[in-house]
């Protein structure tokens, strides 16, 4: 949380409304999940990874919704957006590394037939926990178990 006020103080006097919204909505996340009921006094990181992935892929929703209307300016805030939360994430695995990881998971569960799908969903995500994006992930599980 310290980086992030950091990150907000330098945004400002560096005028980068784009960096600034972003980081913004990164701190207003974190304070809303340190501040709901049952939740500890400190967020731990694999919880902080959790939430910006969701910031993430709720932005991804609105900006495939605006590029779909061609609202080209709202659709521009929100890639900004993800562009400054991705800053705050481990880098992003590619599409063989995952495909290899999900193998060997499958390996592992002795999963034969998408209605092992959950069962190999739960230990892949637990496996690339803030490194590959969920959907990715569950569209090489399909395609290895069909």
């Amino acid at each position: 949380m310290i980086q992030i006020d950091q990150e907000i103080k330098k945004a400002m006097l560096a005028k980068n409304n784009a960096q600034l919204r972003g980081l913004r909505a990164i701190k207003a996340a974190i304070l809303l999940a340190k501040t709901e009921k049952g939740a500890t006094e400190e967020i731990d990181e694999e919880t902080e990874l959790k939430i910006l992935q969701k910031l993430i892929k709720q932005r991804r929703e609105s900006a495939d919704i605006y590029k779909q209307q061609n609202r080209e300016d709202l659709y521009k805030v929100e890639e900004e957006e993800i562009e400054v939360i991705n800053k705050f994430l481990p880098q992003q695995l590619g599409r063989a590394e995952v495909e290899e990881i999900v193998s060997d998971v499958i390996k592992q569960t002795g999963a034969t037939s998408v209605k092992d799908m959950g069962k190999v969903m739960g230990m892949a995500n637990k496996a690339l926990a803030g490194k590959a994006d969920g959907k990715l992930i569950a569209e090489i599980v399909k395609e290895k178990l069909a």
